[in-house]
């Protein structure tokens, strides 16, 4: 795994599109999936395995949601997997893991609370072609025959019908990345898809740690986050656009017209140091 420290925000697109070319194609089609997280110190442990605290209640869990939810789920939920990315995607513990096929996307998680803005944080960059190399061969058959390098919840069914059939697909760990259905427009917009392990305990941080390609760990320091989060709020990479509703468009104006002062922060980069005006809308 190779882990870079980024120093400026030229350097940071350098990292985040590095491997996007694709000479088969002629185009730059990255293969690449991002997690961003405000704290270099947080590791890549689901709801459900962090501090071990719902390993145990996994099947009661989405039995649970599955019972109360089902009167007002979308149509298109349907196999368990389109039950598990609903349920995390509403904030229920479950063994999937947040990411995204946008790298600014990524680096708006990374920057959407000012009080970490003290902290380096983190961008995870998973190549999902290296990782599927991992996966067991009735998996690698299935996305071979469908032309795909991501599963959906139709296609990982025809797999394995249920957790239990999944776990047994291999003795050895492995990681997937599933596509969620566009359950709302939080999920199209976030360009989101999920992480899954074959193992409600296991934890993605071992997996990757272990793999020499595919995987970059790029912290970002404290210092470069409000220059990130100015030129994502320039981009409209914003919860305004992320979360759609008054609470995204309530969360953005609250943290777009925060005085920088209102919260302890780095110092800026030398490059960045000149005077700045406020911004009004």
């Amino acid at each position: 795994m190779l882990e870079q420290r980024i120093g400026t925000w030229l350097e940071l697109q350098d990292a985040l599109f590095a491997g996007s070319w694709s000479e088969a194609l002629g185009r730059h089609r990255s293969t690449f999936v991002f997690r961003g997280m405000p704290q270099v110190s947080n590791d890549l442990s689901t709801a459900l395995n962090r501090q071990g605290l719902f390993v145990r209640k996994e099947k009661d869990l989405l039995r649970a949601f599955r019972k109360y939810a089902r009167g007002d789920s979308p149509p298109s939920v349907e196999s368990v997997w389109d039950w598990l990315a609903l349920a995390q995607h509403h904030g229920l513990p479950t063994r999937m893991l947040d990411w995204t096929f946008s790298p600014y996307v990524a680096l708006h998680f990374l920057t959407e609370n000012p009080e970490r803005y003290t902290d380096d944080g983190v961008v995870w960059c998973v190549d999902y072609r290296q990782t599927n190399q991992h996966l067991p061969r009735r998996l690698k058959t299935l996305l071979r025959r469908e032309g795909a390098d991501v599963f959906t919840g139709e296609m990982l069914a025809t797999a394995a019908s249920d957790l239990p059939a999944f776990d047994h697909l291999a003795k050895h760990p492995f990681v997937l990345f599933l596509e969620p259905p566009s359950l709302d427009a939080r999920i199209v917009n976030q360009f989101a898809l999920f992480s899954v392990m074959n193992g409600p305990e296991l934890c993605l941080d071992s997996f990757l740690e272990a793999q020499a390609e595919g995987v970059r760990k790029l912290v970002i320091p404290a210092a470069l986050k409000w220059e990130v989060r100015d030129k994502l709020d320039q981009s409209n990479i914003t919860e305004r656009v992320l979360f759609p509703g008054f609470d995204g468009l309530s969360r953005w104006l609250r943290r777009y017209y925060s005085p920088r002062g209102a919260s302890k922060v780095a110092s800026a980069p030398a490059a960045s140091k000149r005077k700045r005006r406020r911004t009004t809308k």
